[in-house]
């Protein structure tokens, strides 16, 4: 791709002067600034001479010597039938020093919130597409059909119309929430109006626009210990009063709770996250009297619904309740694959107006084409057939996987098999912290998460939390077999 650099030149030092004999070193003297201070990243194709000399309005034959001068310094480089393309500075990379500029003073400060988001921030380091096994919450991602999803985009490109390039509604389109509305119906006993639900880009995205619109800073939540950390990180960013309530084998615990009135308790019931416990019927009814009683709301995470509930189903808090003290969210990225960025939440009809406007005036709406492709997918039962080709896949993968693990990895680690969900915890055996083991993995591209991470209170839990269908069996074996080789290293 081209674009007229022209301007760019010319803030490079480029100024067209016919009277200048040598326009030539001045053009390359502009390309060399640019290079070297990136204007022109590495891999940039510069246009070709005779486009590049129409835009600058100067003869063909002195745009080649100076490109000839580029390739002398080794600025450019090229590539036969392809042309001219930007090489890396000789100079050093250039690092923005934020404590710097800080220093120059003159500027505006950070806002309390703003530092509370950046502290709290969890970057992805390199090529996040790499080392897929053993990362949590992915699905079989191999097994999705690819190509029925591209006929239902390319379906949706053939027959759109002008007015579907405008703005899309913030809430999500009427098909997508009328199908999503009888899809939970039959598999999550979820009721609803389609006007209730939201279409958003994931769980993480619904519990940022429900907490904005509910909590003041120093207000009152109640959170699972443990819990999942994206969502503890967002309500410490959040910096509300964060009270945990420990799980045990039933559940959610909330005797010991005291706090005053909470705005609500952030809750993953039909699988808890990591334990995969599923919160029993009677903690259930518990939490929702407790919630009426407490003037509160919950939000319940049913991220991995269709995966634990598939063989003994178990309906949500949201069927249960007669109050509309629950906000429920779910995802379609841990179910299809995470780059979908789909999920939607659905909410009590006081709620729908301010988290909409919320809405409308941040991210503004999802997508249009996933919207309909994801409608048509439900529409078509693609996604019933897909559904249960991932749990058959799943359990198959879980079979392999345990059996490998158990069989190489049983002098390091204990596994819990007990989950429903789509990972595992292993416990770990030797006297080595999981922190330092997730880093050691992670220099592997394997990646697993440590457990004690989950806990919000100080613990002394020492495991991994790890996936265990996102990959096929051979990479599954592969993987388990480089994972003993590390840790005896390790040992060693």
């Amino acid at each position: 791709m081209h674009f007229n650099i022209k301007g760019l030149l010319a803030r490079n030092g480029f100024f067209l002067d016919v009277k200048q004999p040598q326009i030539y070193v001045n053009l390359y003297t502009a390309f060399k600034k640019a290079i070297l201070n990136r204007s022109l990243e590495t891999g940039y194709q510069l246009p070709p001479s005779r486009v590049l000399a129409n835009d600058l309005g100067i003869s063909r034959s002195t745009v080649l010597k100076a490109i000839d001068l580029l390739l002398v310094e080794n600025y450019i480089t090229a590539k036969k039938g392809s042309g001219y393309f930007v090489r890396a500075p000789k100079n050093k990379k250039i690092k923005l020093n934020i404590s710097a500029i800080e220093k120059k003073g003159g500027y505006p400060t950070l806002s309390q919130k703003g530092k509370a988001f950046s502290e709290n921030a969890t970057w992805l380091e390199g090529d996040s597409t790499k080392g897929v096994a053993f990362r949590p919450g992915l699905p079989p991602l191999d097994i999705f059909p690819v190509q029925i999803w591209k006929k239902l985009i390319d379906d949706y490109w053939k027959r759109i119309t002008p007015s579907e390039l405008s703005y899309c509604n913030t809430i999500g389109l009427e098909c997508l929430r009328k199908n999503l509305a009888h899809y939970l119906k039959v598999y999550r006993n979820v009721h609803c109006h389609p006007d209730q639900i939201i279409i958003t880009t994931g769980s993480l995205h619904s519990l940022y626009l429900v907490s904005n619109i509910l909590l003041e800073a120093h207000d009152n939540i109640v959170v699972e210990n443990p819990t999942y950390p994206m969502a503890y990180k967002l309500f410490k960013s959040l910096e509300v009063k964060i009270h945990a309530a420990q799980v045990d084998s039933e559940g959610l615990n909330l005797s010991k709770i005291t706090c005053h009135k909470p705005k609500f308790v952030y809750t993953t019931p039909s699988c808890q996250y990591p334990t995969g416990i599923k919160m029993s019927m009677q903690r259930r009814y518990q939490l929702l009297k407790w919630a009426v009683k407490n003037e509160t709301f919950i939000i319940e995470d049913d991220y991995n619904h269709e995966f634990s509930n598939w063989e003994k189903p178990l309906g949500s808090l949201y069927g249960m309740d007669t109050q509309e003290r629950v906000i429920y969210l779910g995802t379609f990225n841990k179910l299809i694959h995470p780059s979908l960025r789909l999920g939607y939440m659905i909410l009590p009809q006081q709620l729908v107006g301010p988290v909409s406007a919320l809405y409308q005036q941040s991210s503004r709406f999802v997508s249009r084409q996933n919207q309909k492709a994801m409608s048509a997918f439900i529409e078509k039962d693609y996604l019933n057939k897909h559904l249960r080709k991932v749990i058959d896949t799943a359990k198959e993968r879980k079979d392999f996987f345990v059996h490998h693990f158990n069989n190489t990895m049983s002098d390091f680690f204990s596994l819990d098999t007990s989950s429903e969900g789509l990972h595992l915890i292993a416990h770990n055996k030797v006297n080595m912290q999981d922190i330092y083991l997730e880093q050691k993995f992670a220099e592997h591209n394997i990646k697993v998460h440590a457990l004690s991470n989950y806990y919000i209170l100080p613990n002394n839990v020492n495991g991994l939390v790890m996936g265990f269908c996102s990959v096929n069996p051979k990479q599954i074996k592969e993987t388990i077999l480089k994972m003993s080789e590390i840790m005896e290293q390790l040992k060693g």
